[in-house]
């Protein structure tokens, strides 16, 4: 009976979370002059990277969050190191409270990210371990990850950053140990721990086409051949308002991978500046966002925007990336920017072909 009423109630949340993804009509999208409302209106996630701690303890910055973004994704809370600190144990709080804070108003998770070459611990890195064992912890991680958010995740970022920056497959514990069949084994294990769930494979340097995306596509292309449940690709676009993409190159390859029946995110979206920030930088960042979404737009199967944060005041950028900063929508006092506005504008009137929410 216990085992009854659990599956029962898993699938009343199941549905719960369908209605949340099909209903713009919900309390913080109320207002019309929001990214939020705008995104919903089009039928597109527009969402942003959220960080545990300010979640916590800066009450503007929760607000801004629910008041502008339908769907959210943990910044580091759900990388390997930072759920499992040793080998048996998992420790959930700091991700849980995001994807509570998501569901509490009426937004959907992107869990980001399960395998990966970085952010390991050292239990794992530092100890000689058999292929036996790395395939028993990775297979024991997916699960476990995705069995506790089962029917409360919408998209996993399953596998991020496989191929490295010569376009082979990048060297990590993984692939040394396993080859490059880790890839299908991560997708097929996470698919049997919650079927109900869109699994990505996510990279940076693939918006466009060129080497590195023409070998995520192939790559791609041979998993779908395989029968791998692989539902969407993300790409990260980490870009730079001095060197913006092509978008005419960027509009192709989101159509070779709407060919493919993949679902498209733009998952990591930023646009940092060379410091300081004057008037015609930050409008040179907004025509890029811009010309971003309004490519999305026009692509029916690109169907979540994510920016890789809401605010400056808490972005990576400035303590990773010397001399470079302001890359969000919202200033370090969650201003709107030439860049909020930009988006806003281009989500009010741009171009859709579908209207329906995923």
């Amino acid at each position: 009976m216990t085992r009854l009423l659990h599956h029962a109630a898993v699938a009343i949340l199941s549905l719960s979370l369908t209605s949340i993804a099909l209903n713009s009509v919900v309390e913080e999208s109320s207002n019309t002059g929001t990214l939020r409302f705008a995104a919903q209106t089009q039928g597109i996630f527009f969402g942003a990277a959220v960080v545990a701690q300010p979640l916590k303890n800066d009450a503007r910055y929760a607000s801004a969050l629910s008041r502008e973004f339908n769907i959210v994704t943990p910044e580091d809370e759900m990388k390997f190191g930072f759920l499992r600190p040793k080998r048996n144990e998992f420790n959930f709080s700091a991700a849980d409270s995001i994807v509570n804070f998501a569901f509490s108003h009426s937004m959907q998770t992107r869990g980001h990210t399960l395998v990966w070459h970085q952010r390991l611990p050292q239990w794992l890195t530092e100890r000689h371990l058999s292929p036996f064992e790395v395939a028993v912890i990775l297979k024991e991680h997916i699960q476990t990850v995705v069995g506790h958010y089962r029917g409360r995740i919408y998209a996993w970022d399953v596998v991020n950053e496989a191929i490295d920056d010569n376009t082979k497959y990048r060297s990590s514990i993984w692939l040394d140990a396993l080859g490059p069949g880790y890839v299908s084994f991560a997708f097929r294990w996470a698919h049997e721990a919650d079927p109900q769930a869109k699994l990505f494979y996510n990279d940076y340097g693939g918006e466009a086409l060129g080497p590195k995306s023409d070998t995520i596509y192939d790559m791609i292309k041979t998993l779908k051949a395989r029968s791998v449940p692989i539902d969407g690709i993300g790409l990260q676009s980490h870009l730079s308002a001095d060197h913006p993409p092509n978008f005419a190159s960027v509009l192709a390859n989101l159509k070779r991978l709407t060919a493919l029946g993949l679902e498209i995110h733009i998952t990591e979206l930023d646009v940092a500046i060379t410091m300081p920030a004057t008037a015609e930088k930050l409008q040179r960042q907004a025509n890029i966002y811009r010309d971003y979404i309004k490519t999305c737009l026009a692509v029916p199967n690109c169907k979540a925007i994510v920016m890789w944060g809401a605010t400056d005041r808490y972005s990576w950028v400035p303590r990773f990336v010397p001399g470079k900063g302001a890359p969000l929508l919202l200033d370090d006092e969650l201003r709107p920017k030439p860049a909020y506005y930009a988006a806003l504008s281009e989500l009010r009137s741009g171009i859709r072909f579908t209207t329906t929410l995923p």
